[in-house]
């Protein structure tokens, strides 16, 4: 593991990500709950938030089931977005800190699903 701060990419909290089945649904709601524009939007992914501040995203997953919380067999999906300025330079870092990079990577050009060391999906984009 590398801790040279030196070489520590710059790394901000982005979004917080939601899986759901139609991301423009899940999304309207949002922001009109929480007053928040779309920043971001493609037909399989929303973002919503303000300029320069952490947003709110939404995930279209194909084979989507509703959370049951609090009965545990369907856990809640949500993962964080980390906004950073180079995505290879970010995740070489966070790989010599413990991430894993998983094989499928959806969108590489803009963002990179990273695990955490306990398995958590994560990702860093650098749309924020």
């Amino acid at each position: 593991m590398n801790n040279d701060a030196s070489s520590r990419p710059s790394l901000r909290y982005a979004a917080v990500t939601f899986d759901c089945p139609d991301p423009v649904e899940l999304s309207r709601f949002y922001a009109e709950v929480l007053e928040l524009p779309v920043l971001y939007s493609t037909d399989d992914f929303v973002l919503l938030g303000e300029e320069g501040s952490a947003g709110l995203g939404f995930n279209r997953l194909a084979d989507y089931r509703r959370p049951t919380w609090p009965d545990p067999s369907q856990e809640k999906q949500a993962h964080l977005e980390l906004g950073v300025d180079d995505l290879d330079e970010a995740q070489t870092w966070l790989l010599d800190r413990g991430a894993v990079a998983p094989a499928t990577q959806p969108e590489p050009d803009r963002w990179r699903v990273l695990l955490d060391p306990a398995g958590h999906p994560f990702c860093v984009t650098t749309l924020a």
